[in-house]
């Protein structure tokens, strides 16, 4: 088992002189089962069946460029050394906050441009963000990547995972924490709950929150255990950072809004 998983080529396929990685196919992946799930409780919801294409549109390549910004932000005393790296995003180096800031500010302005309300669209969108997380973390599985700390076979071997994940963590001759596994899952349970909150009908933009929180909450100890980790000064990590930010965000909001709107608009309101 162990000669076939670490066989495991990161290109995909080849057309010519253009290769084609499995990371960018899982992304991709990832995107449109996002879009299909998200497609069908739109145009449930009252949004014209075009919609989240033409959302997609913009966002989807904006989400690229917001996360590599955020990345060589963060990043810049290499960067600034050596700018023209700074868009040689093939060799690597993105950021998933930096992808959902880019997102978050795209789907306000579009939004606000077709006269609908942002939170309605989040709310609705919030489960395929997760989706898309949960698969994207895939692409970091096959190229041993976003990986956690050193540990030993027997630990992977207690946590009751498939071999062919074991082996695959096991990287220069050392084994790792599968963080990308650990974050998968719990995206996977985060889009479980969110669906059944659907059912729940909460007050608008309450899916969105929670969801800012569910994800927030899982990334803050995951990223706490990954060696690849942006910094922002000294031992504080980016995305510990962020995911705090957006914990009070969410909370707070959720508390405002109760607290000050009279009969506001629930999730099932068109």
């Amino acid at each position: 088992m162990f000669s076939i998983v670490a066989s495991i080529d990161p290109t995909a396929f080849s057309l010519g002189p253009i290769s084609v990685q499995w990371y960018g196919v899982i992304i991709a992946a990832g995107i449109v089962i996002a879009f299909l799930v998200g497609q069908r409780e739109m145009v449930k919801r009252g949004l014209h069946t075009e919609y989240l294409t033409d959302l997609l549109i913009w966002a989807v390549p904006l989400a690229i460029v917001g996360a590599r910004i955020y990345y060589v932000a963060f990043e810049w005393e290499h960067y600034k050394d050596n700018p023209g790296q700074i868009i040689a995003i093939w060799n690597g180096g993105i950021a998933i906050h930096g992808a959902l800031i880019a997102s978050v500010i795209v789907a306000y302005l579009f939004t606000k441009k077709r006269n609908t309300s942002f939170l309605k669209v989040a709310d609705i969108l919030a489960p395929s963000i997760l989706i898309g997380q949960a698969i994207g973390r895939w692409g970091n599985f096959i190229n041993q990547e976003a990986h956690g700390g050193e540990i030993s076979r027997t630990f992977l071997e207690n946590l009751f995972i498939p071999d062919w994940i074991i082996n695959h963590m096991y990287i220069d001759g050392a084994y790792y924490h599968p963080t990308f596994l650990y974050e998968s899952l719990w995206s996977l349970v985060g889009i479980i709950i969110l669906l059944l909150l659907r059912k729940a009908s909460l007050v608008r933009g309450e899916m969105f929150f929670f969801y800012m929180i569910w994800y927030s909450v899982g990334r803050f100890f995951i990223e706490g255990m990954r060696t690849d980790s942006l910094y922002v000064v000294g031992e504080l990590r980016a995305a510990q950072l962020v995911s705090v930010i957006a914990v009070v965000i969410a909370v707070v909001l959720i508390v405002y809004r109760r607290l000050s709107i009279k009969n506001p608009p629930h999730y099932k309101d068109n």
